[in-house]
């Protein structure tokens, strides 16, 4: 899609968090009125006619976004949090990252196998995350998921997307 507004809004930090990294600040989109509302209307025209009934925002940016497309499309909201954030029972997974082990967790009620499930999050860049929170949807067996990120990155090497096959996953933003 690569909306020219949204990418002119775009910061850019280089060597954040540690040299060598471009860090894509999606806060930029946010704090932007008509960003936030390209973002919006182009996330529902993607998703209004799926029959989502429940979208999966990843902690934290993704509760952003997530939230409101939920609120547009009139389904219900889940958070995929840090360990000890939820406050019912939950179902966890854990992940590798580049420096240790990371785990993601749901209340194990969130989802159901009737569900029709969108997973987002602001940014696709190895995937781990996303990959472990898809992992915890498909615990559920939902009838449907799909993935979408606001921001991918492919740029530096980066192949996120490979974890993903048999899963429809779109961006708003390639880089």
């Amino acid at each position: 899609m690569n909306n020219k507004v949204l990418l002119e809004n775009l910061r850019c930090i280089p060597d954040f968090p540690k040299k060598g990294i471009n860090f894509r600040d999606v806060t930029t989109l946010y704090k932007n009125g008509e960003c936030f509302q390209i973002m919006l209307n182009e996330l529902y025209e993607l998703y209004k006619d799926k029959g989502i009934t429940k979208i999966v925002g990843i902690e934290s940016r993704g509760f952003i976004m997530g939230a409101a497309l939920a609120g547009k499309l009139g389904c219900g909201f889940v958070m995929a949090r840090k360990p000890g954030k939820l406050p019912a029972t939950v179902i966890k997974e854990s992940y590798s990252k580049e420096y240790g082990v990371d785990t993601i967790e749901m209340h194990i009620d969130s989802i159901n196998e009737n569900d029709v499930v969108l997973i987002h999050d602001d940014l696709l860049a190895t995937g781990g995350t996303a990959k472990a929170t898809w992992k915890l949807v498909e615990h559920f067996n939902p009838k449907k998921v799909y993935m979408n990120f606001i921001i991918e990155i492919r740029d530096e090497g980066l192949h996120g997307r490979d974890l993903f096959e048999g899963i429809e996953l779109s961006t708003l933003l390639t880089i």
